[in-house]
């Protein structure tokens, strides 16, 4: 096990009715915010206007800026940065899912350091500070809400890029099981495969004697997997099954299940490239390209790959090797995937394979990805060619 440090300071209030508690715990911080949001079904549900009457009973006055797409965009990034450091601002309260959230975390970033924010993303600065983050949770997926992960759409590349910096961690995060609801099933779909990924990422490690995070771990995906399968069976307002999901978007993503790991993170990096060349949702983009990554490493470290069948997926003892275990967990995953709705294949998405040696070129622009294995540009073009069979 690696030495680690471990600190989360984000406040979760969880549970029924919590976006009420939004102006009593702004006030806490400051009485003028920037109120981020997507305006589209936070407003046509009356969350937005919930949230408005709890800041202004608690004297909290607030800029509104909605417009946050998926995938968010640098060029609302700027326009937040330009709002709060004229209005001068205090705190950025983000309303909505992980794109809401990471880029009030790049505006909270950028209206206090000095040039270009995106120079963060493109990692030419790798220290700074940050106003507060705040957030009201309405897809779990990202786990923005507890992370110090913010990832940015550059259009003029198009790039895609992510940053880790402490400081952008929110203080405090309201989550409430019932705003997700009403949620298209794709959009939770897309969730869920997020969150898997997440875990994922950091279960597949070489560090020996992590008996406890490998559990950890495990317990979370099946937890994922039994709840996503309750809900896709007609339970979309099982308030339970819902509360376990947000949860485990949480958790899946807040480093706990890091600690005393070497996580890995290639299927993000080339997952990134889906997403810039061809607009895909990032949940759906993980579940095309993690069971390919797994068919390219199965005879890296096959006895892992063959636990993780086993553990998270229930292949049982009839298969005695290991290899061929393996193949029936990523069988299974698959099948799992394509239950939900998601693509497990190019095609199934309908992404254009001819632009596979480009985005290999532009995933390893910084390097080789990952830690579980080192993928070079070969490598990286191979995993993509395994998803466009």
């Amino acid at each position: 096990m690696q030495n680690f440090e471990y600190c989360n300071r984000t406040k979760i209030i969880f549970g029924r009715g919590t976006e009420n508690q939004a102006g009593s715990e702004t006030a806490q911080y400051t009485k003028r915010i920037l109120l981020h949001h997507s305006g589209g079904s936070s407003v046509r549900s009356g969350l937005i206007d919930r949230v408005k009457t709890s800041l202004k009973n608690a004297g909290v006055e607030w800029v509104e800026l909605d417009g946050v797409q998926p995938n968010p965009r640098l060029s609302l990034v700027y326009k937040g940065i330009e709002i709060v450091k004229k209005e001068k601002l205090e705190l950025v309260f983000a309303v909505g899912g992980g794109s809401v959230i990471d880029s009030s975390k790049a505006i909270a970033l950028g209206a206090v350091n000095e040039g270009d924010v995106w120079g963060f993303y493109e990692r030419k600065k790798i220290t700074g500070k940050a106003l507060p983050v705040a957030a009201i949770v309405t897809i779990p997926a990202a786990g923005s809400e507890s992370s110090i992960s913010s990832v940015i759409t550059d259009e003029r590349g198009p790039w895609k890029r992510g940053v880790n910096l402490e400081c952008t961690r929110p203080v405090f995060s309201i989550l409430n099981p019932e705003l997700t609801y009403t949620l298209p099933s794709y959009q939770t779909a897309c969730g869920i495969a997020d969150m898997l990924a997440h875990i994922m990422e950091r279960y597949f490690t070489k560090e020996p004697h992590v008996e406890l995070t490998d559990e950890l771990c495990e317990g979370a995906m099946r937890a994922i997997i039994r709840n996503a399968r309750t809900i896709f069976a007609g339970g979309e307002k099982n308030y339970h099954a819902r509360a376990e999901i947000m949860w485990a978007g949480a958790l899946a993503h807040n480093n706990l299940l890091s600690t005393g790991r070497i996580s890995d993170w290639a299927s993000h990096g080339m997952e990134h490239e889906l997403t810039a060349f061809f607009g895909i949702a990032h949940g759906a983009g993980l579940s095309i390209l993690f069971p390919a990554w797994i068919r390219y490493n199965i005879k890296e470290d096959t006895p892992r790959l063959a636990r993780f069948a086993a553990k998270v997926w229930g292949v049982d003892g009839a298969f005695y090797d290991y290899e061929q275990a393996a193949l029936e967990g990523v069988f299974r995953m698959e099948n799992f995937f394509r239950s939900i709705g998601l693509p497990v294949k190019f095609a199934d998405a309908k992404l254009d394979p001819a632009r596979i040696g480009e985005m290999a070129r532009r995933a390893v622009i910084f390097g080789p990805l990952g830690n579980y294995r080192k993928l070079e540009q070969e490598d990286v073009e191979a995993i993509y060619r395994i998803a466009a069979e």
